[in-house]
């Protein structure tokens, strides 16, 4: 057995979204480099036309696409237009938002739009790619969850993103039992605290967080978006064959604490 090759995406089709910035676009580099044609979509088209054409320059195979993942109708009209195409083999449900607001401060809307991004879009995608997925006999659907859905993090507690995550993960092992029987696997990467801009930005803005969040972490440090992105090719690729429903966590050993 040549075990480089099951790492190897050449003949697939993916769609990875939130996938113009941070994590989002290194799901795409990786998965791209291993072969596989991207479908990149993002709320922001600018920056989705942007990134799309960054990784063209690089010699992968990407196009962009407009979506709003909250939009449920938009969704499943997207999967049907591009599974007319050519079949979507890998879905990568990446879009989120991450607010981090302790919960008596967390506002209404604050909590409606976490949930919605978070959990009800990935559930909207998966249902509408996953139709063609289940009716073809085959598909990979792969979800960005958090470390957030397995434990409460400290020193901030935000009720609302860790609801939301956990919420994911119990969808994703769901949908990996129901549609096992059709070869569509499921499975979600759950990061720890990734060296992302969003991250970045506390290391001024809120150094004893930062600080703390360091010292939780037993291999001392953040992790890269690099390293999330292996995660996930490892996950849509055959070299998972035998995980369904796993949760995978990449966070540097803050879980196992």
């Amino acid at each position: 057995m040549n075990y480089l090759e099951r790492f190897s995406l050449a003949g697939k089709r993916a769609i990875v979204t939130g996938g113009a910035r941070g994590i989002g676009l290194e799901i795409c580099r990786a998965i791209g480099q291993a072969g596989a044609a991207i479908v990149l979509v993002d709320l922001d088209e600018t920056a989705a036309r942007s990134a799309a054409s960054s990784l063209v320059s690089e010699g992968l195979a990407v196009s962009h696409r407009f979506l709003d993942v909250t939009r449920s109708a938009d969704v499943t009209a997207l999967a049907d237009d591009l599974n007319k195409e050519s079949p979507i083999d890998i879905l990568v449900n990446n879009a989120g938002v991450g607010p981090r607001a302790e919960a008596l401060e967390t506002l209404d809307e604050v909590w409606v739009k976490t949930m919605s991004v978070n959990s009800d879009a990935p559930f909207w995608c998966s249902r509408a790619f996953g139709r063609h997925m289940t009716e073809r006999g085959s598909g990979n659907i792969v979800n960005i969850g958090s470390m957030c859905g397995l434990i409460v993090t400290q020193p901030q507690n935000n009720t609302s993103y860790i609801a939301s995550k956990g919420a994911l993960h119990m969808m994703t092992k769901s949908l990996a039992c129901a549609w096992a029987k059709f070869n569509v696997r499921v499975n979600a990467v759950a990061p720890g605290y990734i060296a992302t801009d969003m991250l970045d930005r506390f290391k001024t803005d809120n150094a004893i967080w930062h600080d703390r969040w360091i010292q939780q972490t037993p291999l001392g440090r953040m992790g890269t978006p690099e390293e999330i992105a292996s995660a996930v090719l490892y996950l849509a690729s055959d070299a998972s064959s035998y995980c369904t429903g796993t949760i995978l966590a990449a966070d540097g050993g803050y879980t196992s604490l």
